[in-house]
């Protein structure tokens, strides 16, 4: 089985490509969609102990949060290491379970990829990439979004030239939605007949 990451920077069409992804059948882990739900879940009494208020009727409450990390910056390593470990644990569950069905190919959409150290840690790299006016008008449209925000978003993530650098393959979503589609078909045809290591090095147990 191949592990596939499917990363790339804030507005850059991550989510567009995954759906296409799991059209075609393959199995897609989505790592914020995990943390929205460890946010109302195991996260939250932790996220309480850390940041004291920032959570109400048993779920964080995220402009709460976001306004304990504007006044205190280093508050990001404590959230990254309350909640990434519980990620982490959530994928290699994802993983095991693709890997039982036999299937070829498995992504863990990851946003922080290349900023976490994570590539280590999968087959190869797919980075979704569009100009930066592009990007920019697709964030600037999402409700409560300002440019200061999307500023401070962008500070915490690496580069998008540097993550392209990077890439095993790139995802161009900046031109029709046919074009982006037929970018991810073309690499699935690639990936066919290719075999991984990444599961068995990393993330299937061998203390069962």
């Amino acid at each position: 089985m191949l592990v596939v990451a499917l990363t790339g920077s804030i507005g850059m069409g991550k989510s567009t490509v995954a759906e296409h992804l799991r059209s075609r059948g393959v199995a897609v882990f989505d790592a914020d969609a995990e943390v929205h739900r460890l946010y109302a879940g195991e996260a939250v009494p932790l996220i309480e102990a850390a940041f004291p208020g920032s959570t109400v009727d048993g779920a964080v409450d995220r402009q709460r949060l976001s306004a304990a990390l504007g006044r205190d910056p280093a508050g990001f390593k404590r959230i990254e290491a309350i909640v990434h470990p519980l990620v982490r644990e959530a994928e290699r569950a994802f993983l095991a379970e693709a890997a039982r069905r036999r299937d070829l190919v498995a992504v863990l959409e990851i946003p922080l990829l290349f900023e976490t150290g994570g590539e280590a840690m999968v087959d190869l790299v797919i980075v979704v990439s569009a100009p930066a006016e592009v990007q920019k008008a697709r964030v600037l449209a999402r409700p409560g979004m300002s440019e200061a925000k999307l500023a401070q978003i962008l500070a915490r993530q690496l580069a998008d030239a540097e993550k392209r650098a990077r890439a095993d393959f790139v995802v161009d979503t900046g031109t029709r939605i046919e074009d982006t589609r037929a970018a991810v078909d073309h690499i699935l045809e690639s990936l066919k007949g290719r075999e991984g290591d990444a599961f068995a090095r990393h993330w299937a147990r061998h203390d069962a």
